[in-house]
This record gives structure tokens, sequence and C-alpha cells, in this order.
């Protein structure tokens, strides 16, 4: 599999990153790839391991939904990524297009390499609410994939981000029209996870969790629903 593709970066990168500002617990608020990131109930939150937050820990809490005609409920998982920042280790970088950070790691045992870019933000220091709008590229075994999506503070992406956010996606070659709402409400309900299991699930659920929609297969073979096609 050619994963070239994945280093090519956007012009409109935010230059002079400072992931300090990563730092706290942010909501997904809007995903263009289904396949990747629409679950519910998301929320990262970030925590440095290094003085200059060149390297941060990415709590990952999501919810996977079992379709209603399966049953119904959902499984909980909280997982956690290594974030390496070239914003910082890299100061000084000819390249404009530079990824802003990377990861690695396995999710349900699969491997996986993803570059992330920074394309939009505000600190929310003026009438901007506060976003970081990220664009990723990555690969696993199975192939190349891409997406993008949109962190605030609030469950909901506020109504006056939103013209920046659609401003900073075109400029990257987005279509804001394209991204679609991630459902925070969380609501309340018992997970289907088996509890000796964690975020694990029980043998008998495996199959709905694999095959289910945004199960196991949406995350290690992108695209096989032929939901999303880059335009």
């Amino acid at each position: 599999v050619d994963n070239s593709a994945e280093n090519v970066g956007y012009e409109t990168t935010v230059k002079s990153f400072d992931p300090k500002s990563l730092i706290g617990t942010w909501y997904k608020t809007d995903g263009l790839n289904p396949n990747y990131d629409l679950f519910d109930c998301q929320t990262n939150t970030f925590k440095p391991t290094a003085a200059d937050s060149s390297e941060l820990d990415m709590g990952i809490f999501f919810r996977v939904r079992r379709p209603e005609d399966a049953g119904g409920g959902f499984w909980e998982n909280d997982l956690t990524e290594h974030m390496v920042v070239e914003a910082v280790k890299n100061t000084g970088a000819s390249d404009a297009r530079a990824r802003t950070m990377h990861t690695q790691g396995k999710m349900y045992g699969l491997q996986f390499e993803e570059n992330w870019y920074i394309i939009g933000e505000s600190d929310g220091k003026t009438d901007i609410p506060p976003f970081k709008l990220v664009a990723y590229k990555g690969h696993t075994l199975q192939g190349n994939y891409e997406g993008s999506f949109v962190y605030a503070k609030e469950p909901k992406l506020p109504e006056a981000a939103i013209p920046a956010v659609r401003e900073a996606a075109a400029k990257a070659g987005l279509n804001w029209d394209d991204f679609q709402r991630i459902d925070n409400t969380c609501p309340t309900g018992d997970a289907l996870n088996d509890a000796s299991a964690g975020t694990g699930t029980s043998t008998s659920d495996w199959i709905n969790l694999v095959v289910g929609e945004g199960g196991v297969i949406d995350w290690i073979s992108p695209g096989w629903r032929g939901e999303y096609k880059k335009s």
C-alpha cells in the first residue's frame, strides 16, 4: 500500500501551533468521514507528557451504537493515544504543509499510523468561541484513510464559531456542508460492555460490534460501506 499521500499536507496548516492550547477536554462536535468521525458522545482529553508539550497523551471516549433492529444500546470505549507534536519539535521547518502532529498505535488489534494537520483555530479571546479544525490522513494494513473534524469546548459547536470554521475548511479545500454533527447528547443507559471486560465486549456481542453500523470494520476498513468518497 502506497502511504505517501498521508504526508501531503495543507498550505493552510496553522503555523506556530501551540500544543498547550489543546490541554484539557474537548468535544468532537462535527466530522467529515462517517467511518471514523461520527461515533456518539465523543470527548478527547489532552495531557502533556513533556515539559514543552511536544508530546501529549490523548484520552479518547466514545460510544459505538448498536442499531435498534439489533436490540439497540451502546458500547462505551475509553482509550489512550500518544501524540508527538512536530509543530514544537520541528520549529523552523521549511515545509509549510508539514504535519502538526502524529500518532500511531493499535485500534482493536490493528496497527495504524496517522498524521494530524490543524487547519483552523480560535483561542476564544475574540467573539469567536474556541475551536480547532483538524484534518487527518493515515493508514492501516487495509489501506489509506482521511477525514476532518472539529473540536469545541461545548457538546455542540457554537453558532458563532461556524463562519470561521467554514472559512478555514474552504481554504483547505474542504466543504463545511459535507460535515455532519456528532450526537453528544449522551443519553443515560447501561452500556452493553461485558462487566468483566471493561471496555471490551463479551464473545456473544462481538459479531454485532464488528459488523454493526459504526462498528469495528468501519475503523479498520475505511470506506467499505461506501459512505465517504472524497470529491
